[in-house]
């Protein structure tokens, strides 16, 4: 499929918005960068964003994320190789993006106040919801990789 608008166009057109997103994502930065990219590639996992995947997987392998995280992200619940804090990062990550009526929140809920004090869980919630926001911005205009 084409793009409807490039990236390029997108942020011509309204410049403000990238910009705006790209301070927020700034303020997250009380949170290690590699388990930021791991919530951001499994939020683009579940909204289906090739672009921002392809652009969060180059992040995290820069980061030096094990290569064994990144392809056994979409079964983090199985693969012994995420932390517990990560795993909480994680089931956050899943209630926050598909908030309608999801079946774990209130164990998602416990885990995530457990293994983040306030400030971090301020700062993962925003995270998810920027990444989110860019999923529907990237994948709605198909924004080409």
């Amino acid at each position: 499929m084409s793009p409807l608008l490039s990236y390029a166009d997108f942020a011509a057109h309204i410049a403000g918005v990238p910009d705006g997103l790209r301070v927020a994502s700034q303020a997250v930065s009380v949170l290690d960068p590699a388990l930021v990219e791991l919530v951001k590639l499994r939020a683009s996992h579940l909204n289906a964003c090739t672009f921002c995947t392809h652009y969060h997987l180059a992040l995290a392998r820069k980061l030096g994320v094990p290569q064994d995280k990144l392809d056994l992200l979409s079964v983090w619940r199985e693969a012994p190789q995420f932390s517990a804090q990560e795993r909480a990062a994680l089931a956050w990550t899943e209630v926050l993006t598909l908030m309608a009526d999801h079946p774990e929140r209130a164990a998602a809920e416990a885990e995530v106040t457990a293994h983040f004090a306030p400030a971090e869980l301020a700062a993962l919630t925003s995270a998810i919801a920027i990444i989110n926001a860019w999923n529907r911005i990237a994948g709605g205009l198909r924004f080409s990789v």
